[in-house]
Parts: C-alpha cells; structure tokens; sequence
C-alpha cells in the first residue's frame, strides 16, 4: 500500500520488475528493452512514441508506425502482458461521424486516454502544418475523427484522464513553423471538445537546467494522486551534436492544474543505453504513456527510445513523488495560474 493516494484503478497485472539493486534514480529500466524493436511488421520500419491503455484481460495500444516510405501513422496492437505485442497490419482507418473515411495525411506520437466510457487519440497531424488530430472509440473496432482542437502549429497533446469542473482538458505545445521554438506547456479548457479556452500556462522550459532549456512537452496522461497531478514529461536541450530528449517528472496542483507544485531541477532518465543513443535519431527518451496500479503505487512508464524503438521503465508513485519534491526547484512564474 503506497503512502500517495492514487485516485485511479487497480491493476493487478501491470507490467512489472523489482528495482535492480544497482539502479541510480527514481526510475529504472526494464532488464529486457526494448520491448519493440525494428521492423515489426510488413511495411512498417519502426514503432515507437506510442500509447498503451488496459482492456479487456489485457492491453491495447496505439502506435507510431513510420512505414518503409518514410510516412507515420497510426496502428493499433494488443497485448496479453502490455510487454510482448500483435499489431493489426492495416493502420487505424479513421472515419467522420457519418462513418465516411476522413484519415489523415500522416498521424504521428500518439497519446490514449480513457475520459468516463470513452477512449480518446490524440496525435500529431498535418493541418497546413503540424497540428493536434483528435478521434474518440468505445470499442476500438470504430475510430471517429473529431475537429482538430487547435490551429497550427502545436504538438504534444496530452488529455487528462476526467473533467476538470466539467470541462476536457488538455496539455499542448504550441509552437511555431520552425522546429517548435516556443517550448512551453499550455492547458485549455473545453466542455464539447470543439470548442476550447481558458487556455492557462502551465510549464517554461528550464531556466538553469540545461536538461529541458531548448523546449518541453507533456508526455504521458497526467495521473490523480493525493499530492497533485503527477506529470511526466520530456524536456530537450542543444549540444554540439544535436538535441538531446530526456524524462522529467513534474506535479501540478489538483485543483488548478496550470499551477505547478513540485517540479523536480533533474531529469528522471536520459539517453544512456544503446537503443536511446543510437537509432533514426539519436539520443532520445520520449515518455508517452504510464499505467498505475491505485493499490501498490506500481507504475509502468512506455517511451519512445531514439526514434526507433519501445522501451518500458518503473518506478513507484511514492519513491517519484518523493523525488519530485526533493529535488523541487521553481521555474519563472511555474507557481502562477498561467494568466497575464
């Protein structure tokens, strides 16, 4: 039993490994990554940034499939363990809500969160520029298209797991036509999911941690805990040789999310390990979904590993939480409700 209250289900047969006994941090990796490797099925070269959610006695997931001509889109998989994977060989064919096809030119990073009795993707999609694509399923059979939330350009959008006052929430990047100079966290507010507002900031890219100083971007579906929102997040900075993407962990306050609590000054993982620095591009951790068992606090965190790959990493809500607010540091105005 965990000391945070985790304000979600129970999930005995969340993926799971023990702490190794040389492991450094909060956060450790599965001994047997990358749980997805190359070429995982006909006419698709690689699967990684991709989302996994319980269902039925199992899993399911959708996934970046970057097919051999070089387009992502999405497809989905099951999983008996939510570690070893059957992907459908067809990618989602989306539809509008009169059943017609409505598929996007490329689908890319996407998120899976259930909200009530609904399933919601969100993904990366091209509206005369990069934009957020929303689709909503019950049954994972029918995927319907909704209006994509925003104009360009954003990315990195990231719904909450049920209504704040009534209304959707949602994280998103916005950015520019470059490769997203911006680099902040923002949330708005929607109570139909067509139209939104409120839109609050929540996170600045990191003053004096060089970690996540060119840009940050939510990552998994925040989870509910006595202590806030718990976030995991990628944070990105410049080098010689190029980005470097690495997993932060943040908590935002319960009740006015675009507040951030703890915040915590390191990153959580970063690129150490073969199949994050080596790949279609190098040197990237790019956490994108996290299960959490209510009862144990287990929870099982899926990332995109260098562009190439899945890798699977583990950490309980306390010994995270914990982390976080030890290691807290404040960021500009982080701590405001977002508003100028």
């Amino acid at each position: 039993m965990s000391k945070v209250t985790v304000f979600a289900d129970n999930m005995p047969n969340i993926p799971w490994q023990d702490r190794p006994a040389n492991a450094i941090g909060p956060v450790w990796r599965y001994s047997e990554n990358p749980i997805i490797g190359r070429n995982p099925l006909p006419g698709v070269a690689r699967i990684f940034n991709s989302a996994v959610q319980p269902w039925e006695d199992g899993f399911i997931g959708v996934f970046r499939g970057e097919q051999t001509n070089g387009v992502p889109h999405i497809y989905l998989g099951r999983s008996k363990d939510g570690i070893h994977w059957e992907y459908e060989t067809e990618k989602i064919q989306f539809v509008n809500e009169k059943g017609e096809s409505y598929m996007p030119r490329y689908a890319y990073d996407p998120r899976l969160v259930k909200v009530e009795d609904t399933y919601y993707i969100i993904w990366c999609t091209d509206f005369y520029g990069a934009a957020l694509g929303m689709a909503k399923t019950k049954d994972f059979k029918t995927f319907i298209r909704i209006e994509n939330p925003f104009l360009p350009f954003n990315r990195n959008g990231v719904l909450f797991p049920r209504k704040l006052n009534g209304n959707f929430a949602l994280l998103s990047r916005p950015s520019d036509s470059g490769h997203t100079p911006f680099g902040d966290v923002f949330i708005s507010e929607s109570p139909d999911l067509t139209f939104w507002g409120k839109h609050r900031h929540v996170m600045t890219r990191g003053y004096n941690q060089w970690w996540q100083a060119l840009k940050i971007g939510g990552g998994a579906a925040p989870i509910e805990t006595s202590e806030g929102w718990l976030l995991f997040y990628h944070g990105v900075t410049g080098t010689c040789n190029g980005y470097v993407y690495s997993m932060g962990a943040c908590i935002l306050d319960k009740d006015e999310p675009s507040k951030v609590k703890y915040r915590s000054e390191n990153f959580i993982l970063t690129p150490e390990e073969w199949y994050e620095e080596r790949g279609f591009v190098a040197n990237v951790i790019f956490p994108v979904s996290a299960l959490c068992d209510a009862e144990s606090g287990k929870i099982a965190i899926y990332y995109g590993a260098a562009d190439s790959y899945v890798g699977l990493a583990f950490t309980t809500v306390d010994e995270i939480v914990e982390y976080v607010k030890a290691h807290h540091v404040e960021n500009g105005d982080d701590a405001s409700i977002g508003i100028l």
